[in-house]
């Protein structure tokens, strides 16, 4: 059996956005695991090994910043990719400094996707 690409945690309120994002980076060889709330995401995040965070803004139990905050008080330096709506200065400069690696604004094309997944899982192996 073919290695995936890399384990990606998609953690996002919409159940669409979810399904899309498993369909798109399942046919591209990455392994995609969703969660669809903070706590879920924490408690995915904090006791499995993914090699990428994809993390949303909003969420019914909190925000991904709180997310963000939390995966990093606990340890975790998985990479946390931003996957959001959100497009002002002020929460993408927020979020960075809660902890993340980067900040997609949706909607995002594939190729793009794709591109910023494969630059930090890159980056990560040449570190390993």
């Amino acid at each position: 059996m073919k290695q995936a690409k890399g384990r990606i945690l998609c953690v996002d309120n919409d159940q669409d956005t979810r399904e899309m994002i498993s369909a798109v980076l399942g046919c591209e060889g990455y392994e995609v695991i969703a969660a669809q709330n903070v706590a879920d995401g924490l408690r995915q995040g904090v006791t499995d090994n993914f090699d990428v965070i994809l993390l949303d803004w909003v969420f019914n139990d909190g925000t991904g910043i709180e997310l963000c905050k939390e995966l990093r008080n606990a340890g975790t330096s998985t990479t946390v990719l931003f996957y959001s709506g959100r497009s002002d200065a002020r929460d993408i400069e927020n979020a960075m400094s809660v902890g993340a690696q980067g900040f997609l604004i949706k909607p995002v094309e594939s190729a793009q996707l794709f591109a910023t997944l494969n630059r930090f899982l890159s980056s990560e192996n040449e570190s390993a």
